[in-house]
C-alpha cells in the first residue's frame, strides 16, 4: 500500500501535515550531517595528500586541507545540483544531495568522499527530461572542475612550496626504494597546463599533483567526470545516449564501451603482474566494468517517449561526448 493510500485512514488532517513536517525536518538533518561529515573527511584527507602524512591532527594541519575541501564540495556539489535543478525544472521529484565521506585509512587511496546522489522519486516520462537530467550534473560539475583548474595553474606556488614538504626533491636520490604514485594525463589537463603556465613557471610533474589542492581536485573532478560520461546502462552518460540514439543503439554502445573498460584493466593488470611497460591500463578499470555490468546495468530502462530530440540538445549531446574524451586517462593511477 502506498504512503498516501495509507495516509488516506488518517482521521486528523493536522496530524498529517505535522507528521509530514517532522519527516521533512528529519531529511534535512541527514542532508545537513552528510555535507558537515564530507566536508569533514575531504579536509583530512585534503591535508594528508597535501603533507604526505597522516596527522597529527592539529588545527594549524586541518588548516591546510580547506583549499582541497572547499573545491572538491564545489565541484561535486554542482554536479548533482546540476541534476537536481533540471529535475525540478522537468517537476520530477528528487532528493536533495545525500554527500558520501569516506574517512582516512591507512594504506589506502582516499580523497576523502564517494561523490555524493539524489534520488529521484517519480518517473521521467519524456527523453527530454531524461537528457536535460543526466546532461546537466556533469556539464555543471565539468565546468566547476574548469574553474579550479585554471585558478590551480594561474597561482602555481614556486619550487620552494615543494622543497617544504620534500627538502630532497632534487637530489638524484630522491624516490628511490619508495612507492611512487603518479596520476595519468588527459587531453584536457595537458592542455591546460600548456596554455595557463609559461617557462619561468615551476610546473610540478603529474607524481607531486597530490600535493597541490587545486590541481589535484581538478584532476580528480575529471576523472569522476568521466567515468559518470561514460555511455552505460544508468550513467549519467547512460542517460544521454539513450535520449540521444535511443535504446537499440544505446545498449550496442554499452556492450562496446563496458568491453573497452574491461580490456583497460586487463591491460593494467597484466602491467602490474610482468611489468610490461604499456603505459596505458590500470587495474581498476576490472572493478568498475564489474560494477557497471552486474548493479549499473547495459541496458537503460525504457522511455515510453519516441520524440526526437531538438537540435540544441543534439550538439549539446555531443558536446557532452567530447567532454568524456578530453576528461578520460585510460591509465588514471600509475604505481
Amino acid at each position: 500500500m502506498s504512503e498516501d493510500q495509507t495516509d488516506s485512514y488518517i482521521p486528523s488532517g493536522g496530524d498529517y501535515i505535522h507528521r509530514k513536517k517532522v519527516k521533512n525536518k528529519d531529511n534535512y538533518l541527514i542532508h545537513i550531517g552528510l555535507f558537515i561529515l564530507t566536508f569533514i573527511t575531504t579536509t583530512i584527507a585534503g591535508a594528508e595528500w597535501i603533507r604526505g602524512v597522516m596527522g597529527p591532527y592539529e588545527f594549524s594541519f586541518l588548516a591546510k586541507g580547506l583549499p582541497y575541501s572547499i573545491s572538491i564540495m564545489f565541484i561535486i556539489g554542482s554536479h548533482e545540483f546540476g541534476h537536481y535543478f533540471a529535475a525540478r525544472f522537468h517537476k520530477v521529484k528528487a532528493t536533495l544531495p545525500y554527500f558520501l565521506p569516506c574517512p582516512s585509512i591507512s594504506g589506502f587511496l582516499n580523497f576523502g568522499t564517494f561523490g555524493a546522489v539524489i534520488k529521484t522519486q517519480s518517473p521521467v516520462h519524456t527523453k527530454k527530461a531524461m537528457f536535460d537530467i543526466g546532461v546537466a550534473g556533469p556539464l555543471a560539475g565539468f565546468v566547476a572542475c574548469l574553474i579550479v583548474l585554471v585558478y590551480g595553474f594561474t597561482h602555481l606556488p614556486g619550487k620552494e612550496y615543494l622543497l617544504a614538504i620534500h627538502p630532497d626533491f632534487f637530489s638524484p636520490d630522491y624516490g628511490k626504494g619508495g612507492i611512487e604514485l603518479k596520476f595519468g594525463d588527459t587531453l584536457l589537463f595537458s592542455f591546460l597546463r600548456m596554455a595557463l603556465t609559461s617557462p619561468k613557471d615551476f610546473i610540478p610533474p603529474m607524481t607531486e599533483i597530490y600535493h597541490y589542492p587545486y590541481l589535484c581536485v581538478g584532476w580528480f573532478g575529471l576523472f569522476i567526470t568521466s567515468m559518470n560520461m561514460l555511455p552505460i546502462g544508468q550513467l549519467d552518460g547512460g542517460h544521454i545516449s539513450y535520449s540521444l540514439f535511443g535504446g537499440k543503439k544505446h545498449f550496442r554502445i554499452s556492450v562496446i564501451s563496458i568491453i573497452i573498460v574491461f580490456l583497460l584493466g586487463l591491460i593494467g593488470l597484466f602491467e602490474y603482474l610482468f611489468n610490461l611497460n604499456f603505459a596505458i591500463g590500470w587495474a581498476g578499470w576490472i572493478f568498475w566494468a564489474l560494477v557497471l555490468f552486474f548493479i549499473i546495468k547495459l541496458k537503460h530502462p525504457p522511455v515510453y517517449d519516441d520524440t526526437e530530440l531538438d537540435v540544441k540538445r543534439k550538439i549539446l549531446g555531443y558536446i557532452s561526448l567530447f567532454i568524456l574524451i578530453i576528461s578520460f586517462s585510460p591509465n588514471p593511477f600509475i604505481i
